[in-house]
Parts: C-alpha cells; structure tokens; sequence
C-alpha cells in the first residue's frame, strides 16, 4: 500500500534519506523488493519515519536475539533509586553500566542521543508505559484510561464489580470521597511491587466457566502486607470451558506458573498457590489421576510449591480477574426451583452486619474455614441472636454454642455464651433445673435424753371416723416414740397448748425444744408466749422445705400406710385402730437406734405373750443404770445415723453459694400459690428479690413483698443467685398501668409486685384496697384525657 505525503512529511523524508546513507545506514537496491514508507508524530510534534517491512519479514530469516520480555527489562532495576533516560536517534542501544561508559560506547559507535529528551540522575523515570520510582513500577496515567474513564455502574453486578475492585486495593488508598476521587486513587496509588526473587511469592488463582485469574503476590518489607507484583486472566476456550470445575481450577493454577515461570520455576523458598477449591490441595496426594491431570502434573513438578485452601469470600482479586469475560447472563446463578416458584430470598441481618464490620475490622485470619470472624462490637448480638432467636428459643449453653459455630467463630466463643446463657433473665426464670439441690444435709443435733426434743404436725384430709378427721403427730426425736391424737378440727394455739400438756407435759415432762412447721397454730403470739412460760424453744421449718421437721413427716408416712392396710375397705373406722397403729410404732426397733422406742424411752420391750416364769426383782438403782446405758447406746447409734444419713444425702445434693446481704436471688415458685391461669405455663422462679439476711449455711430471709403472704425464710434450695453480664442487657422494665372501662365499671391493668409478667390481670376499681395506687395512677395520666376507651 501506498501513503501520500504531505510537504512536511516529504521533506523529512529527504533529510532523513540523506542522513541515512552518509552514516551508512542504508544504501541504494535495484532489488525487486520494496517497503512502504510514511511518518507518525512524535511527543515533541516532530515527525518519526517509519517502513513497513511486514511483507519483508516474511521471507527473511529470524533475528536469534529476540527482544526481551517487559517483565524480564524491569528486572535489573528492582532496588535501584536514581535513573538516566537516554533517547537513542534513529537506533535503539542501551548498556546497564556507569552512564558516562555509555555515552563512550554510544560515541564509538557512531549513536547519538537527543539532548532534549534525556534526563540524568532522576529519582523517577519514565520507562516502557510505566514510571520506575525507587524500584517500583507505578502506572502511565496514559495507559489507564480504562479506569478513568470507567463508566458509572447501573446495575448490581456492575457495582459489585467496581466495589470488588475497591474492596482489594483499599489498603493503598487512604479515602474514597467519591466514584471519581476512587478512580484517580486507583492510578495513582503504588500498589505494585517489584518481584525479589530471594523473599517468598504466593499465586493466587480462581477459575469460572468463562475465564481463569490469578495474582503473583509478595510481602512488602515496608508495611508488611501482601502486595501483588503481578495479573493474570485469560478467557477460556470453548473446550477449556467444558472442564470439569476440578479441573478448570488446576488449569487455572498451569496457566499461572507458565505465565510466571521465569519468576518461580528455581526459586529459592517454596512459593504458596492460594485457590479455593478446597480439593485440590490433596493434588500431590493424590492416588488416580485422569490422563489430562497426570500431564500437568509432570509440569507442576518442576516447581517447590504448597498447595493451600482459601475460602471463596477471601479470594476476591482473582475471582474479580476470572470473571471479566463472564457476561451479566453468565455471572447469574442458575437455581433448581423454576423462578415462578420463588418467592424471596433469606438472608439474616446479624451476617449482613458482621460482613460490614469486617471491611474494617478483618480479624486474625487464622479461624475454622468457612467461619465469619465476629469482632469484639458485635458478639453480644450475635449471641442474643442464637439464643433468642425463633429459630432456637434459649437453648443451653451446648446448643447455643452449635448454633454458632455453624457460621461464625472468636477465640473467646464458648466463654462468652456461657456467661450470656447465665445471666440471661428469660432462662432463669422459665426453665427449672436438672443440677442437683444445693445446700448440703445439715443434721439436727442428736438429744440426750427421751423428749427432750419433740416434733409436731397435723394430719388433715381425713374421712370422718366418729367424728374425727384431724391427727396430732407427736415424735420424740430421741427415741422415735410417737403419740398419735385424733381430733375433730384444726386446733387453734390455745388449744393446741392443751393438748400437749394432756399428751406430752403429763406423762414425759416438758422438753426443752419444740420443732413444727410454720401452721398459723405456731407462729401466734400466743403459741409464743406459751412456749417462753414453759421455757421451751420453738423452732421453725423454712418456708416450704418440710425436710426439716423430717421425722413427722416420716412418721406421717408409716401412719398412712398402716392404716391403709386395716382400713382401706372401711375408711370410716381409721380412728378406731389409731391407738393400735401408736402401739405397733412405739414396740418396732428403730433402724436408727437399734432398739424400739419403748426400750429407747422407757428400757423395757412389751412382751407379746404372758410369762408364766417368774421375772426377777429389779432395784430403782439398776433400773436407772440400765436406762442410763439404753440412752448412752442410742445417742451413739443416732449419732452414727445421723453421719451416715449426712454422706448419703449429700451424694445428691451440692454445695449451695455464698449469699450476702444485699445479693438478688430468684425465689423457686414450686410452693408460691400464683394466680396463672394455668401451672404448665407459670414461671419455675419469681422475679428477683433481696437478701435481707443470712440466717445459716442452708437459709436466708428474702425482702419480699407483702403482697406475697409467705414467710420470708428459705431454705437455700429454693432460691438461685441472679447473674448479670455485659453480653446479656436485664430486660426492660413492665409497660406502665393501663386502665379500660367495661360497661360502668372502671378496670385497671395491674402488675403484682414479686411476680413477671404473664401474671398482670384487670382488677375493678373496687377490688383495690390501696386508694392511693389509683390517686397515684391518676396523677400520673395529669394532662391526658379523661378515661374511656383503652390506654
């Protein structure tokens, strides 16, 4: 093809024509072969000549001096600082020695430079479309108008392209102002490094259906991070995209080491190959391989590499470099269900969130694969979302835990969730437990003589039988002896008095202690006053812990069954075979003592048949050396029974915490009458209360509310201590009093004090005896309007 010339053009022709053959560069042909000749413009405005000698090329024979790779040129001046930059007329010859044995050379052979083209002794130069600055290379603002000049994103997939190309060079660019402050920063910041071949590479590789990426990475003395030295990406073939996903990523990783083998084959550390297909790191491994596999393999052993697994969420920069040839069709996943059958996608916001935070926040990178590291601001959510959540409405400690370990991790995880589930006020308070009772056996000292220590309780519920339908149960806690009383009522204090003088005072003396539970017949004044005459001490149970009036309650149950088994066909004669049930008692050995209560208490057995022998004589003195003994020998044996008991019992109990005056517990609601609807669904614990006082080891009195109505003394097996903790927030206080009107009559929402929610109930106006609580509602609403209607 044939160019017009122009004037200019023409003449510069003639000048460079005439130079040319008196410096004998060319000479004149009659050859039958020609070569087009034209110009292009220069920087400078000047005119360059140019011969197309394409056609000529084709039949000469090649040059066996090839010219140098781009990245092969960079090389030499990896850690070098200062440049020269000398522009060769009309040749092209450069020496990497001293700049002044370069111009020698130049002048010996006859090259000249442009003077107003060099530079000498820059720190940063202009080289082949790139900058070289102190030995790295930073890129032509000339040649990356393809990032200038990115267009604004309009859909999803090209946002996310733009955002993932950010996300990776993020580290270098200190702000992001705006779409065209993060173009400029993307070719200016100096994120490329040169290759060391004396520090370790990683190659990092990804492959779509489309195309394959990879990134040739090292650390950086300077900041100690990864910085890349080099890209990758290439568009698949019709056949390459047919590979099977295994093997279109290890073709991923062939096209990587081919691309930079110059650079890896023979280095000096092994370099890593980040992919993250998780399969291929059992390459080197691996017994079968398919034909295709086992060729790339002899490639691949001329390299010292390891092959490590990186999860997809983290392998962004050559994912990004696979998919510049995929298509907005292509980058759609495909679904099984048809989309006509799709209603929306789930997504939780706590993964949304830790997502977010990690673009600040990364974490140690060290975690279980396919885990979210959760930073130090959000585990407090993340927790209260696996615990609280529908989907697993507070589950123990374990179950909490597998929730979370599904998708994320810290190092501090179980520690957390353990503190979360302990103060979490839900569970506490809903949920019984399965741990065994606290609160160790704490025994009754053993008395030293028969009643001195004695035991009462009442036996109610019975049929009548000739009237009565109430039995007295006395129990002398020394020899087990019992006297048991039919009565026709529940006696009062008074009452109650007399027959212990009756039954007890008349016939055994008066003792020096007398246990009960807290029954109104006990508590009285005048039961008070009564047992201060005798000189007596009234000890009490603990609210709803019958365990320590035990031998009442054990006697009760020997009483039950006895006359179960001569009454049951005849319940209306049970008080005709009372005495009889108190004899039978009183004359069995005592698996305590050893011996009957009547030898116990009195030294003697009953004999069960007349004696026709004569009995021999016994003096006062040797009766009361005998009895002497008999006690001596029961209180040994209570003694050890009573040890024995302790070890036994304690193998089911626990050690119960240390409380304090002032420290909030939970009172169990197993004994509190509630006004729940229905017991399934009433709280296993009432809100929490105060410890007024620490009576002993095994109770405490609780400041309760006098709404309650119970006695504020509890063993420490019916009360917990409440756990609070920064992970886990105490619930909101109740929602204020609410007031509706049904018909003329006036209701209001009321929440009783000592108990949670589920047990507010509307009340009239008339059922509250406190008129101040309604002056103080009222007072509350000034301003609001007058009642009607709900609030």
């Amino acid at each position: 093809r044939l160019y017009s010339l122009s004037k200019p053009e023409q003449d510069c022709m003639k000048t460079y024509i005439t130079e040319a053959l008196n410096n004998g560069i060319i000479r004149p042909s009659t050859l039958p072969l020609g070569a087009v000749f034209f110009f292009v413009a220069k920087k400078d405005g000047s005119l360059r000549p140019c011969i197309d000698y394409r056609g000529l090329n084709q039949i000469t024979v090649k040059d066996k001096y090839p010219l140098p790779l781009l990245s092969s040129t960079f090389e030499p001046v990896q850690d070098a600082t200062i440049f020269t930059h000398l522009d060769l007329r009309n040749a092209y010859h450069l020496h990497q020695k001293h700049v002044r044995a370069v111009l020698q050379q130049l002048l010996e052979n006859r090259l000249f430079v442009k003077a107003e083209k060099c530079k000498f002794h820059e720190s940063v130069v202009k080289f082949l479309g790139f900058f070289l600055v102190s030995g790295r290379l930073r890129a032509d603002p000339d040649k990356v108008q393809a990032v200038t000049k990115w267009p604004t994103p309009a859909t999803r997939k090209q946002l996310q392209r733009i955002l993932g190309f950010a996300n990776f060079y993020r580290r270098f660019i200190e702000a992001e102002a705006a779409f065209k402050t993060l173009k400029r920063k993307f070719t200016e910041a100096p994120v490329l490094s040169r290759p060391d071949p004396k520090q370790q590479f990683t190659v990092e590789v990804d492959a779509l259906d489309t195309g394959v990426g990879a990134v040739l990475s090292q650390v950086s003395p300077v900041n100690h991070k990864l910085h890349p030295c080099a890209f990758f990406s290439r568009r698949l073939t019709p056949t390459e995209s047919r590979y099977y996903v295994g093997d279109r990523e290890l073709l991923a990783v062939k096209l990587a080491l081919e691309e930079w083998r110059h650079w890896l084959e023979g280095a000096e550390l092994p370099f890593i190959i980040w992919t993250d297909h998780k399969n291929l790191i059992y390459l080197k491994e691996a017994k079968r391989l398919n034909p295709r596999q086992y060729r790339w393999s002899l490639f691949f052993s001329r390299f010292n590499f390891v092959l490590s697994y990186r999860p997809g969420s983290k392998n962004t920069k050559p994912d990004a470099l696979s998919r510049q040839f995929a298509t907005e069709d292509e980058m759609t996943p495909s679904t099984i269900l048809p989309a006509s059958c799709i209603v929306a996608g789930v997504t939780w916001p706590i993964r949304d969130q830790v997502l977010e935070v990690l673009k600040v926040d990364p974490g140690p990178g060290n975690g279980p694969p396919n885990r979210l590291f959760v930073p130090q601001e959000l585990r407090r959510k993340v927790i209260d979302w696996a615990h609280t959540g529908r989907f697993s409405i507070h589950p123990g400690v374990g179950r909490t835990l597998a929730l979370i370990r599904r998708s994320f991790w810290w190092s501090s995880l179980y520690k957390d969730v353990k503190e979360y589930v302990s103060a979490c006020h839900v569970c506490a308070q809903q949920k019984g437990t399965n741990q065994p009772p606290a609160g160790l056996l704490s025994p009754l000292p053993v008395p030293s003589r028969p009643w001195s220590h004695i035991a009462l309780d009442f036996v109610c519920g019975l049929p009548l039988s000739r009237g009565f339908n109430v039995i007295l149960t006395i129990v002398d806690r020394f020899s087990k002896a019992c006297h048991l009383v039919p009565l026709k009522a529940l006696p009062t204090s008074a009452v109650t008095a007399q027959l212990l003088i009756k039954h007890v005072f008349r016939l055994h003396g008066i003792p020096t202690e007398i246990l009960s539970d807290r029954g109104p017949q006990f508590v009285s004044r005048i039961w008070k006053e009564f047992t201060t005459a005798l000189g007596a001490r009234v000890a009490l149970t603990s609210g709803f812990h019958p365990q320590t009036n035990g031998q009442c309650e054990r006697m009760n149950q020997e009483m039950g069954a006895m006359l179960r088994c001569v009454c049951a066909t005849n319940p209306s004669t049970w008080s005709d075979h009372l005495a009889w049930v108190e004899y039978a008692h009183n004359s069995h050995v005592s698996s305590a003592t050893g011996q009957s209560p009547f030898e116990s208490s009195l030294g003697y057995q009953p004999s069960l048949f007349p004696l026709h022998t004569d009995i021999p004589t016994t003096t006062t003195p040797q009766f009361l050396r005998r009895a002497r003994r008999a006690w001596i020998a029961t209180r040994s044996a209570l003694q050890r029974t009573a040890e024995r008991n302790q070890r036994l019992a304690d193998r089911h109990r626990r050690p119960a915490p240390t409380y304090s005056p002032g420290q909030m517990v939970w009172l169990s609601s197993k004994d509190v009458p509630l006004k729940a609807t229905t017991k399934k669904f009433s709280p296993r614990f009432l809100a929490p209360f105060k410890v007024a006082a620490v009576l002993s080891s095994t109770t405490v009195r609780l400041d309760l509310p006098s709404s309650l109505r119970i006695h504020p003394v509890f063993h420490v097996s019916l009360v917990k201590p409440v756990v609070f903790s920064p992970l886990c927030l105490v619930p909101a206080p109740p929602p204020p009093a609410q007031l509706y009107k049904e018909g003329l009559v006036y209701k209001y929402l009321v929440d009783w004090e000592g108990y949670g929610p589920e047990e507010r109930s509307w009340i009239p106006r008339s059922n509250i005896e406190d008129p101040s609580l309604i002056s103080d509602f009222e007072a509350s609403r000034s301003g609001a309007r007058t009642p009607g209607g709900v609030r």
